[in-house]
C-alpha cells in the first residue's frame, strides 16, 4: 500500500504536521470504496496533525469522523493528578491534565512533609512545585481551569470533558479531584473568612506574627499548623473536641515541647469581631461554662471533605461519606472511568496518591490497548 497520504499530510498542516511518535497502526475489519470492498487493510490514523483539522487524506475516503481530542484526561493536578499524567505519556498515550486552582493540592499548606521517601523534610509547596516541573515536562498542565462537568457517550466510546473556557474530547478520564477543608460550622465562620479566618497557617500565618491565634482541631494536620504558627511567632492555643489528640505521637510530643496551651473537650461557639476577628467564645462541654478570649486568628483543621461534584454527576458509585470506591486498579464502576488520590478516601498521604496516580494511568492504558485490537 501506497503511504503517499503522508505527504499531502504534511503539505496541509507543514513539515512538523505528521511525527513517527503522532501516529497508530489500527486494523480496519471493512472498508468500503467507490471501487468495492477493502478488507484487512492496515490504516495508520494521524493524530496530529494540523490541529486535529485532517479528516479525510487516505485515498479520498473520510476515515476520521471525529478526531478525539486525547486519549486520557486528568481532572485535578494534585500529587495523585500529575503522576498519573506523567505515567499515561510515558505509555504513550495523548494525555492533559485539567486543575481548577494551582497544581499541587492541598499537599501545598502543608508546613512540611517528613515521611515522603527521599526527603526527611520538606515543605509541601516546595514538593509540590517539585512534582510541576517534573510532570510538566511529560505533560500539557492546564491550572485555573476547572470542569464543569463530564458527559459520556456509549455510543460514541468517548468522554466529552467542558470546562470553564474550552470542551475536550477523550477515550478516558482519571478523576483525582482531591478533597477540601470541613467547615467549621461556627457563627462568625463564612462572615470572617479571608478577615482572621484561614484554613492554611502556611499561606496566612505570616501575617500574625506576635499576634493570639487559635487552631481548631486534633489531628496530624491541626498539629502541624500548631507548631508552624508557634515557631513564626504567634501565641498559640490549640482547641480540641475530645481529651485525647488524634495526631501521632511524635508531634503530640513536639506539641508539648513547645508550650502550645491546649483547651481540651472545647469547641468554637462563635467568632466575633467587627472588620477582622476579635475573638471567639469557646464551650467547654465537661463544665459547660462558655468563655469569651481575644484572638485574631483562628485556624481551622477539622478534617477534609471529597470533592466529589463531577463524580455524582456522572453516577460513579461512592461509600457513605461520599469518597469515590475504586478497585486495586484504580477502576471505577464506569468503563474507561478511573479515581486516584485523597478522592478516593483511606490513607490520605501524598505517597498513597502518587502511587493510585500510577495505577490509575497504566490501567486506563492496558484498558485502551485491549480496546484498539478487538
Amino acid at each position: 500500500m501506497s503511504l503517499g497520504f503522508l505527504e499531502k499530510a504534511r503539505s496541509v498542516g507543514g513539515p512538523d504536521a505528521i511525527r513517527t511518535h503522532d501516529l497508530r497502526l489500527v486494523k480496519a475489519t471493512s472498508f468500503q470504496l467507490d471501487h468495492g470492498p477493502i478488507d484487512g487493510v492496515i490504516l495508520i490514523f494521524i493524530r496530529y496533525a494540523s490541529a486535529y483539522k485532517i479528516n479525510s487524506i487516505f485515498m479520498g475516503f473520510d476515515i476520521m469522523k471525529k478526531e478525539k481530542d486525547y486519549d486520557l484526561i486528568v481532572v485535578g493536578a494534585g500529587p495523585a493528578g500529575m503522576t498519573a499524567g506523567m505515567y499515561s505519556v510515558r505509555s504513550g498515550l495523548e494525555t492533559l491534565v485539567v486543575e481548577k486552582g494551582i497544581g499541587g493540592g492541598l499537599s501545598n499548606e502543608a508546613p512540611v512533609i517528613e515521611n515522603y521517601p527521599g526527603f526527611k523534610g520538606i515543605g509541601g509547596m516546595e514538593l509540590a512545585e517539585k512534582m510541576k516541573a517534573q510532570a510538566a515536562e511529560y505533560v500539557a498542565i492546564k491550572e485555573l481551569e476547572e470542569v464543569k462537568k463530564i458527559e459520556l457517550s456509549e455510543k460514541e466510546m468517548e468522554l466529552v470533558v467542558f470546562t470553564e473556557k474550552d470542551s475536550y474530547v477523550t477515550n478516558a478520564v482519571v478523576l483525582s479531584t482531591g478533597t477540601k477543608h470541613r467547615r467549621l460550622g461556627a457563627k462568625g465562620e463564612a462572615e470572617f473568612l479571608g478577615r482572621g479566618i484561614s484554613y492554611c497557617a502556611t499561606c496566612d500565618g505570616f501575617f500574625f506574627k506576635g499576634k493570639p491565634v487559635i487552631v481548631v482541631g486534633g489531628g496530624d494536620s491541626a498539629v502541624k499548623e500548631a507548631l508552624y504558627l508557634k515557631n513564626i511567632g504567634c501565641e498559640v492555643t490549640l482547641i480540641h473536641r475530645r481529651k485525647k489528640l488524634r495526631a501521632e505521637r511524635y508531634l503530640q510530643k513536639n506539641l508539648e515541647e513547645a508550650g502550645v496551651h491546649i483547651l481540651w473537650n472545647s469547641v468554637v461557639k462563635e467568632i466575633k469581631g467587627d472588620k477582622a476577628v476579635r475573638s471567639v467564645v469557646s464551650y467547654d462541654k465537661e463544665s459547660e461554662i462558655e468563655d469569651e478570649f481575644p484572638v485574631e486568628g483562628v485556624f481551622i483543621s477539622i478534617g477534609e471533605e471529597p470533592v466529589n461534584k463531577l463524580a455524582a454527576q456522572m453516577g460513579i458509585e461512592m461509600d457513605k461519606n461520599g469518597y469515590i470506591i475504586a478497585d486495586k486498579s484504580q477502576r471505577t464502576n464506569l468503563e474507561r472511568v478511573y479515581a486516584a488520590g485523597d478522592i478516593t478516601g483511606g490513607v490520605r498521604q501524598v505517597v498513597v496518591a502518587c502511587a493510585e496516580g500510577a495505577i490509575a494511568a497504566t490501567s486506563a492504558y492496558n484498558d485502551l490497548l485491549e480496546l484498539s485490537t478487538k
